[in-house]
């Protein structure tokens, strides 16, 4: 049994690298009701809407707030390594935590704290599949009031930058400097320049349009119905059939970062590729002097 098991990962190991389980990165609302108890499991929210941590969350949920603690608040960045490891004691998480992320908005924003979490290092981090809404709409228990945790003792890495894109990476791809797959992951009428953002979103660029060489796979092409990611199997048909198929590096961008955290997550933590998140994303690419830019809405 032995030789045939070490046979079995000989062989994976030259077909490629073998990919984690989705269970290593997603829990579901049953496991996280059933373990909610569990000292070493430490939930965070990370919604974007204002009010809703404080209406009603999970119970022994933390609250960060996206826009301060996990960006830097004097330049756009990300939160620094001595902030992040500061949030997170005081949240309570140690070394030995499993960390459950959840949130609102189809988990966009838990999924850009996954991303930052796991550019700092930090293990055993993990998503609610469904988020937020799978929670509600199945009547799961709800509090008010926050409590207060024990300082935590965790220690966070230095920042991987291999985990983050940036514009003159992006820039490379569609000059044809670079072979990775550009993945815009708005919606059509956003990747084809009719629109600057989603309905109801103030506009931040003054360019429409796409990163030319970037395939559009929408955020939402990943989810069921009722948010949880589709299969892995489900998942790997989909970007495959936009020519995503792990044979090379990947980038993902939207308009702020968060929708494509969320692809992200997919592609990186459920099917195990090579990604990076371009987190400048729109605003910054559609804003750029001397970027070449895709309008086949003709908006420009």
């Amino acid at each position: 049994m032995k030789i045939i098991k070490s046979l079995l990962i000989a062989g994976s190991l030259l077909l490629g690298t073998v990919h984690a389980a989705p269970s290593d990165f997603l829990v579901s609302t049953d496991w996280l009701e059933k373990n909610i108890s569990n000292p070493k499991v430490k939930l965070i929210e990370v919604s974007v809407n204002p009010g809703v941590f404080e209406r009603a969350h999970i119970p022994g949920a933390i609250n960060f707030e996206w826009h301060t603690d996990l960006v830097d608040t004097v330049r756009r960045d990300i939160v620094s390594q001595q902030n992040f490891e500061t949030l997170l004691r005081k949240a309570g998480i140690n070394n030995d935590s499993t960390i459950i992320l959840y949130g609102d908005t189809n988990n966009w924003f838990a999924a850009w704290g996954a991303w930052v979490f796991d550019i700092y290092g930090v293990k055993e981090v993990k998503l609610l599949d469904g988020g937020r809404k799978k929670w509600e709409a199945e009547n799961r228990p709800l509090v008010a009031v926050t409590k207060i945790p024990s300082v935590g003792n965790i220690k966070v890495s230095a920042a991987n930058p291999a985990l983050r894109a940036r514009l003159s990476d992006v820039v490379a791809v569609a000059e044809k400097k670079s072979n990775v797959a550009l993945v815009d992951i708005r919606s059509a009428d956003e990747y084809s320049g009719k629109v600057f953002a989603p309905a109801g979103v103030q506009e931040l660029a003054v360019r429409a349009g796409h990163v030319p060489g970037a395939t559009n796979v929408p955020w939402g092409q990943a989810v069921a119905a009722d948010g949880t990611f589709k299969s892995v199997d489900e998942l790997k048909k989909i970007y495959a059939a936009a020519g995503v198929d792990g044979s090379k590096p990947v980038i993902t961008y939207c308009r702020i970062g968060e929708r494509s955290s969320h692809t992200w997550f997919a592609l990186k933590k459920l099917l195990g590729y090579d990604v990076r998140n371009y987190d400048g994303s729109w605003t910054e690419y559609g804003n750029a002097v001397g970027v070449p830019v895709s309008n086949p809405a003709g908006t420009v």
